[in-house]
């Protein structure tokens, strides 16, 4: 729905309100025209129910207000006296026009100024303390913080999969829920039921409150995936079409703002000609191929925190036994001779109680060649430690035409590693355009910005007017994993709007290893827990901090407790 449109339903609402409550509202000793006065009349009928005015600001906010608005037919009910169960069912389920029956076939009722504002029974007191804790938790998932979880590991050695983020909205500014009908506090499934949980229409305008700062370079950013068409990961079906708001959840760091102009030259990030310089909590990674003649040892990779890569076992004598114990931490079996069981795991390896509790015979095979993830750091060490033979960063410089990096057209020959440049639109400037550099905007002048676009014997036609060029309607971000070639970015999919934009990752309150082994095999990360996502310096944990703050507030609620006894006693 349109701007215009959303006016036009706000003020039916009013005639439909004003119809179905005018003579409640004199029955009440008001004015039957504050019935019909938008947003006065909500603050009188607070008035009448004898409810906080602040609830008027709530019936503004989506999602909230479809909560509220049940409750505030029940206590317009009340407080003319209809208080049994069959009232409250009817009114709830007529979706409020039960009002209107009461409003014009009763003319016996009266108003009850000084109504007991208390529940009639202990279920109505459950459920009236349920509704505010979900209206009270909504409000803050939705304008103020938001719990994520890191998934995958495409801002790995910076973020690590298993980390529990709380994710700020009021950073950027809280943007307002688009999708008018959803269920509170879920994304885009139901738990449990695996169903939609939201109705793809009304649809509100994009709107965001005024926030603190605007995004900045190099950031960490959370954001709607623009490219999302799918509505559970790793399921195939057909393409889901899905409102900005309930598109996934993606997290990246944002290298690229609104004016830049981005290459990426042999991997390595630069904006308006100049390499970028990263923050030192950022561990920007890349592959490289390791090379030893006489094997790469684990442990000594290992022991300058390479992880992500596979190890491979040989045990002689391997039982049924030995292998239901092995099976949490094998990946895969590559020969199943009960002499020669040759197994894969991953680089945590197989864990030594496990092998002396079995009485496994095992060793590790060390190969000659691997493929593993390092930082710039840890390439240093290394090569420093003389281990390898050699070891070569992955650069892909051969430029081949191809459709899986953005623009996705056959014209483009760019790649992870060499990519661009490319300019990042901000709002209010203007482009050139032409059939060359059309694919790097169409998206957004078709999809982001709702335009039409048309080619007429080689002239581009916007909105039915032939133009050579286009000025932006709001700003675009460029977003990378740290990851940087098990990461899939704006590379692949372009842009990221300004609408798109959920919020700033601040703290991480928990962190578990082995976060996709299941909830048994977590392994809890303390020096992570409560601790910083943004900042300079290493990070550090507050954990300590809040068990020591913790516990003194408890002996001082402990103390209060004892000192008002003994008053009381004395």
């Amino acid at each position: 729905m349109s701007f215009s449109n959303w006016i036009l339903f706000f003020f039916i609402l009013q005639i439909i309100h004003f119809l179905g409550t005018w003579k409640l509202y004199i029955k009440a000793n008001k004015p039957a025209w504050a019935s019909i006065i938008p947003i006065y009349n909500a603050f009188v009928l607070m008035k009448i129910i004898n409810r906080p005015k602040w609830w008027v600001i709530l019936l503004f906010l989506p999602i909230i207000n479809l909560i509220l608005l049940p409750i505030i037919w029940v206590e317009t009910l009340r407080s003319f006296g209809f208080n049994s169960r069959k009232d409250t069912l009817l009114v709830i389920f007529s979706l409020g026009l039960y009002i209107y029956w009461i409003n014009y076939s009763s003319d016996n009722i009266s108003y009850i100024e000084k109504r007991s504002l208390k529940p009639l029974n202990p279920v109505e007191d459950w459920i009236s303390s349920i509704l505010f804790a979900v209206i009270a938790a909504t409000t803050v998932h939705n304008y103020f913080i938001q719990p994520y979880i890191i998934p995958t590991g495409s801002l790995e050695k910076t973020l690590l999969v298993g980390d529990f983020l709380f994710v700020s909205k009021f950073h950027y500014g809280a943007r307002n829920p688009m999708t008018a009908v959803s269920f509170p506090m879920v994304h885009d499934t139901i738990p449990l039921l695996k169903k939609r949980s939201y109705l793809k229409n009304p649809q509100a305008p994009y709107f965001r409150l005024p926030g603190f700062q605007k995004v900045k370079r190099n950031e960490i950013v959370v954001f709607n995936w623009p490219a999302d068409t799918v509505r559970q990961f790793f399921v195939r079906e057909k393409r889901v079409e899905k409102p900005i708001d309930k598109k996934s959840n993606y997290v990246k760091r944002c290298v690229g703002i609104p004016g830049d102009t981005l290459a990426i030259i042999d991997g390595f990030v630069h904006i308006n000609g100049k390499q970028t310089i990263l923050p030192n909590r950022a561990r920007p990674q890349y592959t490289y191929s390791l090379y030893n003649a006489k094997g790469i040892s684990s442990k000594k990779l290992l022991s300058v925190g390479v992880t992500g890569f596979n190890r491979k076992f040989i045990i002689s004598n391997i039982t049924q036994n030995s292998y239901k114990a092995l099976l949490p931490y094998i990946i895969g079996v590559t020969n199943n001779e009960p002499n020669n069981f040759v197994v894969l795991t991953r680089s945590s390896g197989i864990p030594i109680k496990v092998i002396r509790k079995h009485r496994i015979k095992i060793k590790e095979s060390l190969e000659t060649q691997k493929r593993v993830t390092l930082t710039l750091e840890q390439e240093k060490k290394l090569t420093s430690n003389k281990i390898l033979d050699s070891l070569i960063r992955k650069i892909d410089t051969l430029k081949r035409y191809n459709t899986s990096f953005f623009p996705n057209r056959i014209t483009y020959n760019w790649n992870e590693d060499n990519f661009g440049p490319i300019y990042i639109p901000k709002k209010g400037s203007t482009v050139a355009l032409n059939l060359e550099n059309l694919p790097l905007y169409k998206k957004i002048i078709l999809d982001y910005e709702k335009n039409t676009l048309e080619i007429q014997n080689n002239t581009i036609y916007i909105n039915g007017k032939a133009t050579d060029s286009y000025t932006f309607k709001q700003d675009y971000y460029w977003m990378m994993g740290d990851n940087r070639h098990q990461s899939e970015d704006s590379r692949y999919w372009g842009y990221v709007p300004e609408n798109h934009i959920v919020g700033k990752p601040v703290f991480i309150w928990f962190s578990v290893d082995n976060f996709n082994a299941g909830i048994k095999n977590w392994k809890v990360r303390w020096d992570r827990v409560f601790t910083t996502v943004q900042g300079k310096g290493e990070r550090v944990s507050y954990f300590p901090y809040f068990i020591v703050l913790f516990v003194l507030w408890q002996a001082y609620s402990f103390y209060r407790k004892r000192k008002k006894a003994k008053k009381s006693n004395s």
